[in-house]
């Protein structure tokens, strides 16, 4: 059996302990960097192994999309993380599509100069008691029916309300500080050398011209 296994394969046939080329056994150190595969509670390869190789156990090393997964999301399968499908697609649509046409709407109709009447809200039924009953009142009716309509807007009325009324502006902020140098007594050098003379031309006019 020995001379067989040093060919790096085991047999099933024999129920013995064997390690095809030493790997396993006791007593014997590897000198390979290989890691062992290593597999999850699902069943999936460790390759978070790789990471982790070279480090102490008590270091944090996060490897995997579940660690970058807020406290509140813990599978990687979360309602949250997937793709909305094509219903939630197209009521989003619609629903942006209906905001946008609001905006839209509602800043053309503004800058317009001449308004469309808008449309009237639909006619409300009221059942009115009145408290007087007898034949002297209310025509000797015990009820009546109201039909309580939107008053008609002229689209032409100009506004009621001065809404663009000019508000005074602000006071200003203050002007800069202007930094002058102390005041200093004048020398008498200083003085002479303020006293320019006046400027005399020795331009003659020997033609005469005016």
């Amino acid at each position: 059996m020995c001379d067989l296994s040093t060919d790096g394969g085991a047999f099933p046939e024999i129920h013995v302990a064997q390690y095809p080329l030493g790997m396993g056994a006791r007593g014997k150190e590897s000198t390979s960097n290989a890691l062992a595969v290593q597999l999850d509670e699902s069943g999936k390869v460790k390759y978070s192994a790789i990471a982790r190789q070279g480090h102490s156990a008590d270091k944090i090393i996060y490897s995997k999309l579940t660690d970058l997964l807020p406290s509140e999301v813990l599978a990687e399968d979360d309602a949250t993380l997937q793709k909305p499908t094509e219903d939630d697609i197209q009521d989003i649509t619609e629903k942006t599509k209906q905001a946008l046409e609001k905006l839209t709407n509602a800043k053309i109709s503004a800058a317009l100069p001449v308004k469309a009447a808008p449309k009237a809200a639909p006619a409300q039924y009221i059942r009115y008691t009145p408290a007087q009953q007898g034949g002297a009142f209310n025509s000797g009716a015990k009820q009546r029916v109201i039909r309580m309509v939107e008053a008609q807007s002229d689209p032409l009325e100009p506004p009621r309300f001065q809404i663009n009324r000019k508000i005074p502006r602000a006071a200003p902020s203050p002007p800069a500080p202007v930094l002058h140098s102390p005041p200093r007594r004048v020398s008498v050098k200083q003085q002479r050398d303020w006293k320019v003379p006046p400027c005399v031309s020795h331009w003659k006019n020997a033609k005469g011209k005016t």
